[in-house]
């Protein structure tokens, strides 16, 4: 099979969109939320319907976290401690929809 012009330049342009999504794709910027002490009350809100290690496979990996009922303890205990939010900060009931929570 001999490849033409035409073939050439479809390569290309599939080399071409591959190194452009690689070229945007770095290293992931999200902010964590600390495990710690201070945030135990999120995690454990996040995680309470967690399935237990003996549950099976399907229920363990499609799980989520309850992101909504975690967010609300966020902003009252920033607000509390005062910690700042950044300047352009959006919305400050929405936590959990940029910042991650650790597995």
């Amino acid at each position: 099979m001999k490849i033409d012009k035409r073939d050439w330049l479809f390569i290309g342009i599939i080399v071409l969109v591959l190194a452009i999504f690689i070229g945007i794709s770095g290293k992931e910027k999200t902010t964590v939320v600390p495990n710690d002490t201070m945030h135990k009350i999120v995690y454990d809100a996040a995680y309470k319907n967690a399935p237990g290690p003996d549950a099976p496979l399907f229920k363990r990996t499609f799980f989520k976290p309850d992101k909504k009922a975690a967010e609300v303890y966020c902003e009252p205990c920033h607000k509390e401690k005062g910690v700042p939010f950044p300047p352009n900060h959006p919305p400050k009931n929405r936590c959990l929809f940029c910042h991650k929570l650790k597995q």
